[in-house]
């Protein structure tokens, strides 16, 4: 049944905030789907019933345009991030100055619930600029907002995730993959269903404002993913530890290939530094089951959308 109240959701257009108007929509709600480019979410219309999810343009940097987004909001999402830097698009003036934009514009216009997606690892202190700046963020939206609840996600996965999909390419054709610092560095992926299912419980059920970090059931070591990966596509492939100066070396590479016109950066030596920490639940967190989601694993998710990278795709049979 449609509900009266209607969610502002920025950055719902991307990887995470497709699953989350869907979860959103589930529940009922009239979805505004704020993002700098509409056109590119009009799917994202026959997502509900007819009228239930509108698209509208806005850019987190311009703070007018947030307001219009969140005229009339009973709730506001916040999903907006970048992996790394290209043009205006730059971690300060997206997930420090853009999070204190959104949750301002909420406060004023009266908004009763906020969601803000941040990441393990934020913190004001670190070498890399987008765990610095996730924790500005995090530090304007709580002062600008009461109440606002704030999700730190590990990594995140599913059919379009930016992590599996990755790897699993880079085995197809590469030798060996790289297992920067020999791979020790500790991991607790999440489902993004999961954390979509995440959002909207926070929306829905009122839940206690304050930080909540979100993982799967299971931590990997780096290289028990790149195992997993290599397994689930019979492509078995040499791992190579890298010592992080390495890695560093390639960041920088990757930062120049970016330069040109129209090519992303491979890697960046602000990943690289992210590289080298791990990025699991703290225990004296509150967590993904706080917030009544129990979550999927890897193993029941990744391989259904990995084994088109196996030699025959879905019609492969391991030797």
């Amino acid at each position: 049944m449609l509900r009266d109240e209607m969610i502002t959701v920025f950055g719902g257009s991307g990887f995470v905030g497709r699953y989350v108007v869907r979860a959103l929509v589930k529940k009922g709600y009239r979805v505004r789907v704020a993002t700098r480019r509409p056109h590119i979410a009009l799917d994202l219309k026959v997502t509900g019933v007819v009228g239930q999810v509108e698209l509208m343009q806005a850019n987190v940097r311009d703070a007018a345009s947030v307001r219009r987004a969140v005229e009339g909001a009973h709730g506001v999402v916040n999903l907006v991030g970048i992996l790394a830097e290209s043009g205006s698009q730059q971690f300060a003036s997206l997930q420090a100055k853009g999070a204190q934009n959104i949750a301002e514009a909420a406060a004023e216009a009266g908004a009763e619930r906020f969601v803000q997606i941040s990441a393990i690892g934020a913190d004001p202190d670190s070498l890399s600029r987008y765990a610095q700046t996730k924790a500005q963020g995090e530090e304007a939206v709580s002062t600008a907002f009461a109440g606002a609840v704030i999700l730190r996600p590990s990594i995140v996965f599913g059919a379009e995730d930016e992590f599996f999909n990755r790897f699993a390419g880079m085995a197809r054709f590469a030798p060996a993959l790289p297992l920067p610092g020999g791979g020790k560095m500790k991991m607790q992926p999440v489902f993004v269903g999961d954390v979509a299912d995440c959002v909207a419980n926070a929306i829905d059920d009122r839940s206690a404002a304050g930080i909540y970090e979100l993982g799967g059931p299971r931590v990997y070591t780096y290289r028990e993913l790149m195992e997993f990966i290599l397994e689930t596509i019979d492509r078995p492939r040499f791992l190579v530890p890298v010592p992080m100066f390495a890695m560093s070396a390639l960041g920088f590479a990757g930062e120049l290939a970016g330069a040109f016109p129209f090519v992303e950066p491979f890697l960046t030596r602000d990943q690289v530094i992210l590289l080298g920490e791990d990025n699991v639940v703290s225990p004296d967190m509150r967590g993904i089951a706080d917030l009544g989601v129990t979550p999927e694993t890897v193993e029941s998710i990744v391989p259904s959308y990995l084994e088109r990278y196996r030699r025959y795709g879905q019609f492969h049979e391991s030797a």
